[in-house]
C-alpha cells in the first residue's frame, strides 16, 4: 500500500490525516512525521513514503532538493509537496491551486488584487491572482520586504498607507492572526481571502464576498492528493470534514 506523510515542525494537530481519510475513505496510509530537522524528515520520506506534503520551516529546504521543480513551486521557491517514483522526486506548490480554486470557485469576477503580506503563503496568492488574470499589488508592514517580493514577480509594491488608496475587487490577507490588522485596508469592493483560518481576524468586516482560509486548505489539499494518487479525492467529504 502506498505511504503518505507530513513532514514540518511541529506538525502536532494538523487536520492532513483526517483530510487525507475522508479524501479516501482510508484506502491509503497518511503519517505526521514531526522532526526538527529536515535532513532526518527527508532521509524517512525517501526511505519509506511514496509522496509527502512538506510545511514550515521546510518548504524552501524541499524546493532546493527536489530532482524536478514544477512552475507553480518554481515560481514561488517553495514547495508544499513532493512525489516519489522510484529514485526520482518531483515537487509542486499547491497553495497556488488552493487560492486559484477557492476564488474562482466564488464566481464573482476579479481583475484587480491586492496581497496584504510578503511571505510564503503571499506569494503563492500572488502567482494564482496572475492566473486568474489580475493586475496584482503587493503590500506589507516591512516595505522592502513586499519590493523584493514583487521585483521577483513582475507586479507592483506599495507601502501599506499608499494601499488603502486602491479599489481592488480582490484582496488576499496573508498575515498571521496575531498580527495587528492594518488600518484602512480597501475591503469594501473586494472579494476577501484570509489565509489564517485558526483566528481570522477579517470575518466581520464589509467586504463583496468573504472566502474562508479553509476553502484555500480544502483546494490545496484535494489538488495535492491527486498528484499522490492519480486519483481524484472525494472533495465533499474532505469539505465536510473542514
Amino acid at each position: 500500500m502506498k505511504r503518505f506523510a507530513l513532514i514540518g515542525y511541529p506538525v502536532a494537530g494538523s487536520l492532513s490525516p483526517r483530510l487525507f481519510q475522508a479524501a479516501y475513505g482510508g484506502r491509503y496510509s497518511y503519517e505526521l512525521l514531526e522532526d526538527p530537522s529536515f535532513e532526518h524528515a527527508w532521509e524517512r520520506f525517501l526511505a519509506s513514503f511514496d509522496g509527502i506534503n512538506v510545511t514550515a520551516p521546510f518548504k524552501l529546504d524541499a524546493c532546493s532538493r527536489v530532482d524536478t521543480l514544477h512552475e507553480n513551486a518554481r515560481l514561488c521557491g517553495a514547495v508544499n509537496l513532493v512525489v516519489r517514483t522510484g529514485s526520482t522526486t518531483a515537487g509542486y506548490n499547491t497553495d497556488v491551486d488552493g487560492v486559484y480554486e477557492a476564488v474562482r470557485r466564488c464566481s464573482l469576477p476579479v481583475s484587480e488584487a491586492l496581497i496584504v503580506g510578503a511571505g510564503g503563503a503571499a506569494r503563492a496568492a500572488a502567482v494564482a491572482a496572475h492566473r486568474l488574470g489580475c493586475r496584482v499589488s503587493i503590500t506589507n508592514r516591512t516595505f522592502s520586504r513586499a519590493q523584493a517580493l514583487s521585483a521577483s514577480l513582475g507586479c507592483q509594491a506599495l507601502p501599506l498607507e499608499d494601499a488603502t488608496l486602491l479599489d481592488p475587487d480582490l484582496l488576499v490577507y496573508t498575515l498571521p492572526g496575531s498580527a495587528p490588522l492594518p488600518a484602512g485596508l480597501p475591503l469594501s469592493r473586494a472579494v476577501v481571502l484570509e489565509a489564517e483560518y485558526k483566528h481570522p481576524v477579517l470575518t466581520s468586516q464589509s467586504c463583496r464576498a468573504y472566502i474562508s482560509g479553509r476553502q484555500w486548505l480544502l483546494w490545496q489539499a484535494a489538488a495535492g492528493y491527486a498528484l499522490f494518487t492519480g486519483e481524484t479525492p472525494d472533495v465533499e467529504k474532505m469539505s465536510a470534514l473542514l
